[in-house]
């Protein structure tokens, strides 16, 4: 059923039946009888893998004096599949692997040696060639069962130091096999594959080294030569083998000796084996560079090994459509910078005498790979070869990054050479794409490293106007390199005038929208001080992609944010006004309108560009940095008198926003919108904000009111946040904060399930509230038991969010119960519900990653509710059973006693924590708890 029926719901019946038979203590009985010659193959199949599950999951169901009958029987299972089904070979394999890694070295000493023996006799009419098969493929699966065998943690010390003492078996036959001459293939690659096995055992290299020299041989063959490939690869790279420096350095004439084969390789375009001989030149010089530098005898072999990896990354073609090798080697230049530059300094010297040109080599060779194909054949790649370019040249970029350490500034000078000879040769024709990549190098560099120093910077700013911009990729470039230089010319304003002309001319394309829009709003970020002259043709051209949906708008109106910021204030509201007008008058329109999903979107668009525009904009930051970043001078220029520009401009749309409301306030996407805008508002302009303060109080009360969403519940918070503690403003905050907690109760009333979001923003408010203005809960309309109990329900929510925003209530109330009455009286009454609560959570309510939190409202009771918690633990805990089945009664005062003596140390009550909810859940001394 489980292979052949074609209806789904048999499949997974049969699929679950079959996995319980398996587990079942008939499993010993039937596995033998489902193997009988008489059975199809995925029966027999099954019979094998029910025989491994057995023994590898319940090897103790197994009497010690069955060990001898059971292995026998698997010898001559064994013996008869060699000639048989091959799936079901591999499993009785590692059916008999298992057997063994139970059983070594105690009661079966010399295991593998008697596996070789028993296959290498003759007999039981199983010709040799299918006996050595599966002695090779049980010799194979031997160390891989070991890796992932569930032996406790000594056992698999014992058994890896048992397997290690074996490989003296192993090694001459799989030697003897691979230099016969008359081997066949299948049993060369099957000696490869078991080599590649063992080596992950940590086998010696030196134990190795003639296997490893005859992988090398078996290269040339193509039907070995992945499978060689992997050996080698896994030979050299183990952790233990830089201790074997003289095989090392044998292995790397063979190493320089595959480069006939890699060139051919190359020429034929068989990327398969251009890959293959890359992996091994690199798999030795990234594992070993550190040994085969301090080799000095030896330095020219070792130089030409990392010369032959040089030719890995400039293999010619493209990635990742003609080849695939280069990308390979990219971690190698990291390995040997840091070796290099991890020598003390005379020796570092000699190393950088001889390195230093092979790195600028390496820049060169980079920036040529990074270079784009010709317009037509980058047209004919699929959108996913673009993909892994874009990503490849984002590795080499930061390959590029990480060169700048060892080469300084000499490198930027060497890329500004060879940009100006390209822009200045006027006998050749020179290809953008080559402009592109020199370009691509300094944006690469300058983006993360500060070259505010270097000399090159004003002539490299001199030269991009003279590039011949025909091409998006070019221009993207352009783009990017110009905004990486943003910080660079806030220190250099006389040079924005030669670049800021290309950025405006390249918004008014839309294939230039993303790197043009962020370059902009790069400059008007770092030098907004030196924009006003710039700033009506800026604003000018912004205009011009005003009612495009894209999110590059929305970084278009932070980048005009930053710009007006630093204009005088009559100029800001000036700019505002002709840059605002044109989406108020289309948002009237909107709001007029039956409500529907196209004026929908077109509404949240123009809340989202207001909100954006108001995130940036903010005079307060005016005068309060010189120019360096430094602190203000002691005589601030104080800020301009009158309302803030963004309170202006919010003041005349108010009326509009609550319009636009009233149609939409069931559309929390809308509502979402509404709040952000003055969220962001509220956020920048802080105290400045101050006359909308009343206003919004009363939109926002009668907003949730009608229908309660959490956007409302997040914007009330900041309020609260700055307004709360202000005598003038504490009026319209304190009516605010009781309606929105009246309503919020009465959505607890109704069954709060289904809103986790308005629990947790109602839970951090109630947090925000204590923190800022406890104040609020002295109030006789604020029913603090009820806000206590809602607390209590919300900690039992399957939503870790809503949980932890919960603890952090509590743990924000529990200090106030000295200075709040009202908190005081409640915790009295009901603080032993708080502490039940908590413990359901720690005994497996909760989930395991909120453990911490808990631990947290634990730490506070015991700081400010000390004698209470005592006796509230003592009987929260005196039920059997609660809070978990599997805690004794002892276990359950050690816990107890153990945290209420711990009033100092909150670290150590989350440990205390976290080993209880382990014996709760069953977890303790597993592998689950190892990772927790």
């Amino acid at each position: 059923v489980l292979y052949y029926d074609p209806n789904i719901e048999n499949k997974n019946l049969a699929q679950k039946w079959l996995m319980q038979a398996q587990v079942s203590p008939q499993a010993w009985q039937f596995c033998w009888v489902l193997l009988s010659p008489d059975k199809v193959p995925e029966i027999q199949y099954f019979g094998a893998s029910a025989l491994h599950t057995k023994i590898s999951r319940y090897w103790s169901d197994i009497p010690t004096d069955q060990y001898e009958s059971l292995k026998s029987q698997l010898f001559s299972q064994i013996a008869r599949f060699s000639s048989g089904s091959k799936m079901v070979l591999t499993r009785l394999c590692v059916g008999l692997a298992s057997l063994a890694l139970n059983t070594m070295p105690e009661a079966w000493p010399g295991a593998v040696a008697e596996m070789v023996r028993v296959f290498q006799e003759e007999g039981g009419g199983v010709d040799g060639r299918a006996r050595c098969l599966a002695l090779l493929e049980l010799l194979t699966v031997l160390p891989e069962e070991f890796q992932t065998s569930r032996l406790p943690q000594y056992r698999k010390g014992l058994v890896r130091g048992a397997l290690g003492r074996e490989w003296g078996s192993v090694c001459p036959l799989l030697q003897q096999l691979l230099q016969r001459t008359d081997s066949p293939g299948a049993v060369k690659a099957r000696v490869l594959r078991c080599l590649s096995s063992w080596m992950l055992l940590d086998v010696p290299l030196s134990e190795s080294e003639g296997l490893v020299h005859d992988c090398f041989t078996a290269l040339p063959d193509p039907e070995l030569f992945d499978t060689a490939v992997e050996a080698i690869v896994n030979a050299i790279s183990q952790p233990d083998s830089q201790r074997y420096v003289n095989t090392l350095l044998k292995l790397v004439p063979r190493v320089l000796a595959l480069q006939d084969q890699l060139r051919d390789a190359v020429q034929n375009g068989d990327m398969e084996t251009c890959h293959g001989i890359c992996r091994i030149a690199v798999t030795l010089g990234e594992n070993h560079s550190r040994t085969l530098l301090e080799q000095v005898d030896h330095w020219q072999s070792f130089l030409a090994l990392v010369n032959l990896i040089m030719f890995c990354t400039g293999i010619p073609g493209h990635y990742p459509v003609n080849e695939t090798t280069s990308s390979l080697t990219l971690t190698f230049w990291y390995t040997l910078q840091d070796e290099i530059m991890s020598f003390e300094t005379d020796k570092q010297a000699v190393y950088l005498q001889v390195y230093r040109p092979v790195y600028f080599q390496l820049v060169d060779v980079l920036l040529h790979k990074a270079q784009f194909p010709s317009d037509q054949e980058y047209a004919s790649w699929s959108s996913d070869e673009k993909e892994q370019f874009r990503i490849y040249r984002v590795d080499i970029s930061d390959t590029l990054m990480y060169v700048y350490e060892m080469l300084g500034a000499e490198l930027l000078s060497n890329l500004y050479d060879k940009l100006g000879r390209l822009l200045t040769n006027t006998e050749q024709l020179t290809s953008w794409q080559h402009t592109e990549a020199l370009l691509y190098g300094f944006q690469s560099i300058a983006e993360t490293i500060d070259v505010n120093y270097s000399d090159v910077i004003p002539g490299l700013i001199g030269l991009i106007p003279r590039i011949n911009i025909n091409n998006v990729q070019l221009a993207d470039t352009v783009m990017f390199t110009i905004g990486a230089l943003a910080e660079w010319l806030a220190d250099h304003p006389v040079m924005l005038s030669s670049v800021l002309p290309l950025v405006l001319q390249a918004l008014g394309n839309p294939d230039l929208s993303v790197s043009s829009v962020s370059t902009l709003k790069k400059i008007c970020r770092e030098c907004k001080h030196d924009l006003p002259p710039y700033a009506t043709n800026i604003v000018a051209v912004s205009q011009v992609h005003r009612l495009k949906q894209t999110s590059q708008c929305m970084w278009l109106m932070q980048a005009l944010g930053f710009l007006l910021s630093a204009l005088p204030v009559e100029d800001i509201l000036r700019n505002l006004h002709s840059l605002i007008t044109p989406y108020i008058q289309q948002l009237e329109k909107l709001a007029d309108e039956t409500p529907n999903p196209s004026n929908k979107l077109a509404i949240i668009h123009i809340l989202g560009l207001l909100s954006n525009l108001f995130t940036t904009l903010d005079i307060s930051k005016q005068d309060d940095e010189s120019a360096d970043g430094s602190a203000p001078p002691v005589k601030a220029v104080p800020p301009p008198p009158g309302p803030n520009p963004v309170v202006v401009v919010l003041q005349q749309v108010f009326a509009l926003i609550q319009t636009v409301l009233s149609k939409w306030l069931n559309d929390s996407q809308v509502v979402e919108a509404v709040c952000a805008i003055f969220e962001k508002s509220v956020k920048t302009l802080l105290h400045d904000f101050a006359p909308m303060v009343s206003q919004l109080s009363e939109m926002l009360g009668q907003m949730y009111s009608t229908i309660p969403q959490a956007s409302a519940l997040d914007l009330t918070r900041q309020m609260v946040h700055i307004f709360a503690s202000e005598t003038d403003h504490f009026p319209p905050i304190k009516a605010l904060f009781e309606l929105v907690t009246s309503v919020t109760l009465s959505v607890f009333q109704q069954g709060p399930r289904d809103h986790p979001d308005i629990v947790d923003s109602f839970m951090q408010l109630q947090a925000q509230g204590l923190k800022r203005k406890p104040d609020l809960f002295l109030s006789e309309s604020l029913d603090v038991k009820a806000v206590f109990h809602c607390g209590i329900l919300s900690l039992k929510f399957p939503e870790a969010p809503t949980v932890k925003s919960t603890c952090l209530f509590f743990t924000e109330l529990l200090p106030h119960c000295s200075d709040v009455p009202p908190l005081a009286r409640v915790m009295q009454e009901d603080g032993k519900l708080l502490v039940q609560a908590v413990l359901e959570g720690i005994g497996g309510g909760a989930s395991r990653n909120l453990m911490d939190q808990f631990a947290e409202v634990l730490f506070s009771l015991n700081k400010n509710c000390f004698s209470l918690l005592a006796v509230w633990l003592k009987e929260a805990l005196q039920p059997p059973g609660f809070p978990s089945s599997r805690v004794t009664t002892e276990q359950k005062d050690n816990f107890s006693q153990q945290i209420l003596r711990e009033r100092v140390n909150k670290r150590r009550v989350k440990d205390i924590v976290k080993e209880f909810t382990l014996l709760c859940r069953g977890l303790h001394g597993t592998e689950y708890a190892a990772e927790y």
